[in-house]
């Protein structure tokens, strides 16, 4: 699955660049999670970076966007394939 970020977002500025797929940034209120470039770290590491970063714990799973960990990695390889080109 996704993930996404909730209201309890401090705006602390952590998980933006920890994110390797540039999938985070500022939304009009708090961070925001751009789905189509979010893999969980499928491809880089083990944990979602993001979330071991978040002092608050406001990073969660998306249940409202379902991906299987197949599904985020090939979505890894496409992001890859992109900024290759």
């Amino acid at each position: 699955m996704s993930l996404k970020i909730t209201e309890d977002c401090i705006n602390c500025d952590v998980c933006e660049p920890a994110c390797p797929n540039t999938a985070i940034s500022m939304g009009a209120d708090i961070y925001e999670i751009a789905l189509s470039r979010c893999t969980e770290c499928v491809g880089h590491f083990d944990t979602p970076q993001c979330v071991e970063v978040c002092p608050v714990e406001c990073i969660i799973v998306d249940p409202a966007h379902p991906e299987s960990r197949e599904q985020l990695f090939a979505k890894y390889q496409a992001l890859i394939a992109k900024n290759a080109a």
